[in-house]
């Protein structure tokens, strides 16, 4: 079993993606998850994923959210 804790959810203005970021905690096993829930009308993309990989991902929005005039360009 698996405990879901919402981070954030947002609405993408261009295109009206719904966006949703939750931890899971997997109960066993100790394992610590980001999910990345992307909602497209009916259609809905999940990503399970491990603090490196979003580590990198991360890091790769914010480098282009900050060559492009992104609001929060190099907040970590």
């Amino acid at each position: 079993m698996a405990a879901l804790t919402p981070l954030d959810e947002f609405t993408v203005p261009l295109g009206g993606q719904q966006v949703a970021l939750q931890q899971i905690d997997h109960v066993e096993g100790g394992m610590r998850l980001l999910r990345v829930r992307i909602r497209e009308g009916k259609r809905f993309t999940v990503f399970d994923i491990d603090a490196g990989t979003a580590r990198r991902w991360g890091k790769v929005l914010l480098d282009w959210s900050g060559a492009h005039g992104g609001a929060d360009a190099g907040t970590p």
